[in-house]
């Protein structure tokens, strides 16, 4: 019997561009289980707390999400499983700027 794999989360906004990448990036990534989501409510998956229980690590890519996360979650459950990627806000879906940048950034992280 394996262990059972780390469950991922990616979040950005809208949940449209970068989230959404880094979930098709490593979607099929047999170490991970991976989801994402977006803080706007606008977003194509809105972020709540059964996600945020399902994470063991959240990557968010702005400072503004791991705020609006503890906003609207508070601290507890979340202290220690968010990581602030810095990736802004320029790129479309899969664009390969955007692919290249979350790569280098989750490297240290997935490998």
């Amino acid at each position: 019997m394996s262990a059972r794999r780390p469950n991922i989360l990616f979040i950005c906004s809208r949940n449209e561009w970068r989230s959404r990448t880094a979930e098709t990036l490593w979607r099929n990534d047999d170490r991970i289980s991976v989801r994402s989501a977006g803080t706007s409510p606008r977003a194509r998956v809105r972020i709540n707390r059964n996600l945020t229980d399902w994470a063991d690590t959240i990557f968010v890519m702005e400072d503004r999400h791991q705020q609006q996360l503890i906003e609207r979650f508070g601290r507890q459950g979340l202290d220690g499983k968010i990581v602030v990627l810095d990736i802004a806000d320029i790129y479309s879906y899969m664009d390969p700027e955007l692919v290249s940048e979350l790569r280098d950034a989750l490297a240290p992280y997935l490998g």
